[in-house]
């Protein structure tokens, strides 16, 4: 599996140092037509996944372990959430925290821009992107692979989760096809958040000692980041990653408490309570929102909704096996609803307080926040408020610390993908993997920039949005079989 795996992506390397404008081309392409005929599932998987978590949590099958009945969870729950924090969605959060909402209130996914109510809009698609609908989908992936993995003594693979649908198969070809998509999905969707990284820092060592934005200088950054996540991916995880998960936390919550204090701290709090309520309030027509009678507004839903849920698919087998492999012990109740509803709050929260803040500057300061790009967006915002170089500082720390948390996880999973679910996989392979997943962000980022990287991930969602729709049908399969044999035994017993 490992020497398939690092083959294919050994040639994809060559193919894009050797042929790069056909690489971009053909992933382009194809990602407009799969755009243009499957835009309809992805939006469609995004909430099946949400309401069948909904379902396994509020249902008798929320009493299940992952694990023995007799396991209890490894890590605290303070540490947990840190792990499940750092591993999700760190880097996005800081590169888009202001950038996303003010784009979407200049470019609204309907009606006029640069408007009272296309902020509040675009505050409640910014919440969309990145809260319940994204979490639940990696929520029923992580609890499937830590089902099969601690309860049933499997294999930690996104094969093995097929077993009770296609048996014995998911242990010949079919399984390794699953997986190989799986270790590329992953590969994509861990990319780009190296390749916003590398932008993002590349930002901010330009507003603090004036450094220039270019190709070249994110090169040496992902170089440098490079040597650090492969180092602190050997230590293994409760070293390095665990270590690290911490720092992040603390870091973030020092960004958010120091901006929610000098920023406009009433304003963003009374923006975020308006437009979270909102949010939930039009949850279900946002994430099943097309407008196939308006071009333009479609295009939008396809640029920012689709991509979105595209990418989350895309990380559903490195954060899936991340949080699975922290996870044993937890019931399936107490998984998913720590899985979906906390991180959701946090995520809502910091877009709120960031975003919150950009819009006031924009739209009640008269700052032209939104005409930024979206990787100096923050640093912009920073140069309006008070202790400006301290939260640039802060701030840069957090994206490198991210940058390595994000990408040593995603090493450790795909050793683990790569060598029979292993929880401990050999260094070379770990070290392997670290050399090609840098070697495939670096091309893709020469050549199609981060508009390259979304195509890649679009491309992979597709065939494992599928996968996952029938693991999840496996899972479904799985716990009603535990319940049947759970109440014969307590028939038998009386």
């Amino acid at each position: 599996m490992f020497w398939i795996a690092i083959s294919i992506g050994v040639i994809f390397v060559l193919w894009g140092v050797l042929f790069p404008q056909m690489l971009i081309d053909v992933m382009t392409n194809t990602q407009g037509v799969l755009l243009d005929k499957f835009g309809w599932f992805y939006q469609f998987s995004a909430t099946f996944f949400f309401i069948i978590a909904i379902f396994f949590a509020l249902s008798k099958y929320g009493k299940i372990r992952l694990g023995k009945d007799t396991d209890r969870p490894e890590y605290s729950t303070l540490t947990w959430f840190a792990m499940l924090f750092s591993a999700g969605m760190g880097i996005g959060q800081l590169f888009y925290g202001v950038s996303e909402p003010v784009s979407h209130y200049a470019t609204p996914p309907f009606g006029k821009g640069g408007t009272i109510e296309s902020a509040k809009v675009g505050l409640r698609y910014t919440y969309l992107h990145w809260g319940f609908h994204a979490w639940a989908i990696y929520a029923v992936v992580a609890l499937a692979l830590a089902y099969y993995k601690f309860r049933k003594g499997m294999p930690g693979l996104m094969s093995a989760t097929l077993y009770p649908v296609i048996g014995d198969r998911a242990k010949g070809p079919i399984g390794y096809i699953v997986d190989i998509i799986a270790v590329f999905a992953t590969i994509f969707g861990v990319a780009i958040s190296l390749g916003i990284g590398a932008q993002q820092i590349n930002s901010g060592l330009h507003y603090l000692m004036d450094v220039p934005i270019n190709f070249s200088i994110q090169l040496i950054i992902m170089g440098i980041a490079t040597v650090l996540y492969i180092t602190s991916a050997s230590t293994g995880l409760s070293k390095g990653i665990k270590y690290l998960s911490n720092a992040n936390m603390v870091l973030a919550v020092l960004l958010f408490i120091l901006f929610l204090i000098v920023g406009p701290s009433q304003f963003v709090l009374e923006l975020f309570l308006t437009t979270f309520g909102s949010y939930v309030q039009n949850l279900p027509s946002m994430g099943l929102r097309f407008s196939p009678f308006n071009v333009e507004n479609n295009q939008w839903v396809k640029d920012w909704t689709i991509f979105y849920w595209a990418w989350w698919i895309s990380w559903t087998p490195f954060v899936g096996t991340f949080i699975a492999r922290v996870s044993k012990g937890r019931t399936v109740r107490e998984f998913i609803i720590a899985v979906i509803i906390v991180p959701t709050i946090v995520c809502s929260l910091w877009f709120g307080v960031f975003g919150g803040t950009g819009l006031y500057y924009d739209l009640v300061q008269g700052v032209d926040v939104a005409g930024q790009s979206l990787e100096t967006a923050l640093f912009y915002v920073f140069d309006q408020m008070p202790l400006s170089g301290v939260l640039s500082i802060i701030s840069l720390f957090l994206i490198i610390t991210f940058f390595v948390t994000s990408a040593d996880s995603a090493t450790f999973v795909l050793g683990m993908q790569t060598s029979n679910g292993s929880l401990n996989p050999p260094f070379f392979v770990k070290f392997s993997w670290g050399i090609i997943l840098a070697a495939i962000a670096a091309i893709i980022m020469g050549t199609g920039g981060i508009s390259g990287l979304q195509a890649a991930t679009i491309i992979t969602a597709l065939p494992l949005g599928i996968i996952l729709l029938v693991m999840t049908y496996g899972l479904l399969i799985s716990f009603q079989k535990e319940i049947r044999v759970k109440n014969k035994k307590e028939t038998d017993r009386h």
